[in-house]
């Protein structure tokens, strides 16, 4: 389902669009040129065109190989990385309790062996 660019918030767009000048100047210092680049993507040119200007309808597979080429992928791997993540870590240490209570036996009984009588 294609999503209109209207619908796409305006902070996604101008990020996609970086990301794209980003891949597009990487490119250029690599040498690498777009024919070339396209067939190591497994794309079309034009889909490298439309990627390199940040256009939201190219797959994220499109993107994470056009890294994958320019030796960029761990990047991509850490994007959402949790341990980056600080509103769900806040949210996280909320949620833990303010204090931790004992159960409510304080000296359970613990059944012993039992004796062997013959």
């Amino acid at each position: 389902m294609k999503q209109s660019a209207a619908a796409i918030p305006i902070p996604v767009r101008r990020a996609l669009h970086k990301l794209g000048q980003d891949i597009r100047d990487a490119r250029l210092r690599r040498r690498i040129p777009a024919a070339v680049m396209a067939e190591r993507a497994s794309i079309s040119r034009t889909t490298l065109n439309k990627l390199e200007k940040g256009e939201p309808g190219v797959s994220m597979g499109g993107y994470a190989t056009a890294l994958f080429v320019l030796g960029m992928t761990e990047r991509l791997r850490d994007l959402a990385d949790v341990r980056s993540d600080d509103v769900g870590l806040a949210l996280e240490g909320e949620r833990l309790p303010r204090r931790i209570r004992k159960s409510g036996r304080r000296n359970p009984v613990q059944p012993g062996p039992t004796p062997i009588t013959e």
